[in-house]
Formats: C-alpha cells, structure tokens, sequence
C-alpha cells in the first residue's frame, strides 16, 4: 500500500462462517412459512372452487328449464339435467354434438339464426322444436353470449322452456280474460238495466198523462165527427135552410168546430211528449256507440229527476238551473250518470224527517272554451271518511246487501272520462255529500258574415 492510499471503510466487513449460515437458515424459514402460507390459501381457494362448484351443480341439476353452453361454433359443452331427461341421453353422450343435431329439421335454420345474431344481441322467446325421448318437444328459446376477460366471445348460453306449458298457461289466462271481460259486460249491463227497471214506474206515469190526454182529444174527436157526418149528410139530402139551422143547433156545432184546433193542438203535444219520452228511454237503455251529439244538460237533469220522484213525493227540491246548457256527448249515458247520482242522492235521504235534495248547475268559463257543472247535493248524513276514497271502485257500495251492484258510481265515472269530463264526490258543508258533474262545453258554431252585414258593421 502506497502512501497515498487510504482503506475503504464503507466496505462490509467479512462474516464469520457461523453468521452466513444463520442468515441462510434464516431465509429459508422464511421461504417455508410463506410456502405454508401460500398452500393454506390455495387449499381454501380449492374449499371455494368446490363450495361453487357443487352450488353450480345443484342449481343446474334443480332447474326446470332446459339449460346447454356451448361454445362459439355450436357445440355442447355442458347441460343440465333437464336437458338429459327431456332428450333422453346422458351428457356424456351429448358433449361435443353440435346443438343444431338435437333439433327438428324445420328448426335448424331458425337455431342457425339464432347462433348468429346472438354475437351482436341477445335472443328472446324464440320458438323451435327439439327431438325428445318421446318425440318433437316446442321449446320457448333464448340465447346469450359469453365472453371471456378480454371481451371475445367463447360461447353461448342457450335457455329453453316447455313451451306447451307456456300454450296452454297462455290458453287458460285468455280464456280467463275472456270470460272475465264478457262477466264485466254482462254486469255493466246489468246495472243499467237495474237503473232502468228504478224508472220503470215514472216512465209508466209519465206516458200514461199524454197518452190519457191522447185517448180522451180522440173521443172528443170521434163523437164531433159524428156529429158532423149526420149535418153534412142533412145537407147533402136537400133538406130546408131552417131545418139544418135546427139540426147544427141540436148537435152543438158550433161548439164543437171552436173546440177541433185545440184538441188537435192537444192531441199533437200529447203525441210529441210520448216521443220524446220513448227517445230518451231509448238512448239510455242502448248499447250501442254512437257519434257524439249536441243535448241539453238541463234538460237531461230535469227528465233524470222527474222520472226519480215519480216514486219519492216526499223528497223535496230546489232547483238552481239555467234555461239550457249545451253540452256535446251521448246524452243517454249522460242521462245514466244524473240518474246514479240522482238516485244515490235520494237513497241516502230516505231515512231523513224532512228529505231535501239540491240540483244546482252552470257553465264554468265561457260559451266557447267553458266547462258545464251539475251538483246534486242531499242533506243526508254523508260519507264516512273510510269509504270516501273507494266510491269508484267496483262492487264497493255502502248499501245493505241486496240492495245495490257496486258499479253505478264505477260505470258513471268511466262514461264522463270518455266525454273528457270529470265526476267527484265529496261531503257538503252543511253535512249531506256533494256529487259535482264537470263536462266540456259544446261551442257554438261559427256563422260566416256577409259583407254586407260587414258594411254595416
């Protein structure tokens, strides 16, 4: 070492032999316990796998439906037990056939379609027919990709149900639905011919008047004819000037010649009345749609509440009604709603001392874009707070059994929904319920003005 030179005292000092062999001994424990480690985790990690796998297998071996992976060509790589059962081969029989074998020759094109739009969407529902154990089996089918971590696809997931359970579950709930919907229309029905059977009474009084008045103008008219016949035919026979001066006087002639334009008059009025009365019975006891026609709601009210009466005199009214309000619907399914709410009124009155019911209505707005109202209220003793809320469902009702369907309020809330109307019921302030009516208003039409009339103005 020259003079210049200088120890490195950075360098490690040389070990010992016995240091360097507890420093390898040292690292191979080390080694060992993370071996352990690791053996202890793949040991759990197998538990898992197995744990999975035998969950997998219940699950596949429980289904139902018919389940089959293969990969992206077509070929079987796994089914379940429903597969096996339905096809009548063991999987290890079917693993590696193509999926298109298993199936009938007419639907081994629409499988082939199915294998290829399943790589860019998914399969629903799809029909074909797989050759079972026992012959040709429809299946409902639906299909799915799979994919692996890099997002290729490796293959396919085919699902398939009965599909003659599905027919015929499909079959069991139309014709459910069918008879269901007919029991609707019959009840529908029912329930207006029920409310049509309430007015039968006021109907028959109501016809009897003009008919009755009809009946006696016509034998007035018959005994004047009569009389007339025996002048003329006194006249026609020549005799004196002073004898049929006689006869006109004994036959009341000119009484009954002042009397002819009044009892034909009377007579006509009666026969317009019963008109009137058959048209209105007739369109409310129709079923058939038509097109919607101008009516008068008013009017509508009024011949709602003359036929009701008819057989409750003791009810009193008070009438709070303009001269008209035109509105544009089917006045018989009108009529049929003011006829529920009319008689549901004085139903829940009939009870009362002294029965009071109150007819108001109006236009809300103007004559173009307005909205007509009509409000029945009663002074009976209202709706329960509980049954408020359930007015208009069907078969609810808060009468005794036997004594009402459930469907009157049901049926008229659905026939002023489709005249885009509305129908609420609510308790009055002075205690009885409050039903209000709320329809659209019929515009009048516009009438193009001359120029002339242009001029003027």
């Amino acid at each position: 070492m020259t003079p210049t030179e200088q120890p490195d005292n950075h360098l490690p000092a040389p070990r010992s032999g016995d240091e360097a062999w507890l420093s390898v001994i040292q690292k191979m424990d080390e080694a060992y316990a993370d071996l352990v480690d690791y053996q202890v985790q793949v040991e759990e990690q197998n538990a898992q796998l197995e744990e999975a796998r035998t969950f997998f297998d219940s699950v596949l071996a429980a289904m139902s439906d018919v389940l089959i992976a293969c990969d992206h060509e077509g070929r079987i790589q796994q089914v379940n037990r429903a597969c096996e059962e339905l096809i009548g081969r063991p999987a290890s029989e079917l693993l590696g056939l193509s999926l298109i074998q298993l199936c009938e020759q007419r639907s081994q094109q629409i499988l082939r379609s199915c294998l290829s739009r399943v790589r860019h969407e998914p399969v629903r529902d799809q029909e074909i027919t797989i050759l079972g154990v026992s012959g040709p089996v429809p299946l409902a089918l639906n299909c799915s990709p799979r994919f692996n971590q890099r997002g290729r696809l490796i293959g396919v997931v085919v699902a398939g149900r009965l599909l003659g359970e599905l027919q015929t579950a499909f079959k069991e709930l139309n014709a459910a639905h069918a008879e269901l919907k007919l029991a609707q229309d019959r009840l529908v029905q029912s329930e207006k011919m029920a409310s049509l059977g309430r007015l039968v009474a006021g109907v028959a009084h109501e016809l009897n008047n003009p008919i009755s008045f009809v009946y006696g103008n016509m034998h007035a008219l018959q005994r004047y004819t009569t009389r007339l016949v025996e002048y003329f035919e006194a006249v026609q026979s020549g005799a004196s000037r002073e004898a049929l001066q006689e006869l006109r006087a004994r036959l009341r002639l000119d009484k009954a010649i002042a009397d002819l334009d009044s009892l034909v008059e009377g007579t006509l009025e009666g026969a317009d009345r019963v008109r009137e009365i058959v048209n209105d019975l007739r369109q409310f006891s129709s079923t058939q749609r038509s097109e919607k026609l101008p009516y008068d709601l008013v009017h509508v009210a009024q011949s709602a509440l003359h036929w009701i009466l008819k057989e409750h005199p003791r009810v009193q009214v008070v009438r709070e009604l303009p001269v008209s309000l035109a509105g544009l619907g089917h006045a018989g399914q009108i009529h049929q709603v003011v006829v529920n709410l009319i008689q549901n009124a004085v139903d829940a009155i009939r009870q009362q001392s002294e029965p009071c019911l109150t007819l108001r209505a109006g236009i809300q707005g103007d004559h173009r874009n307005g909205v007509l109202w009509l409000e029945v209220e009663d002074n009976g003793p209202g709706i329960s707070p509980q049954d408020l809320p359930h007015l208009f469902e069907p078969f609810f009702t808060t009468k005794p059994p036997g004594q009402g369907t459930g469907l009157g309020l049901s049926i008229s809330y659905g026939i002023v929904g489709e005249h885009g109307g509305s129908l609420t019921i609510t308790n009055s302030e002075r205690g009885g319920a409050l039903a209000r009516l709320a329809l659209p208003v019929h515009p009048p039409v516009a009438v193009a003005s001359t120029g002339e009339n242009d001029e003027q103005g």
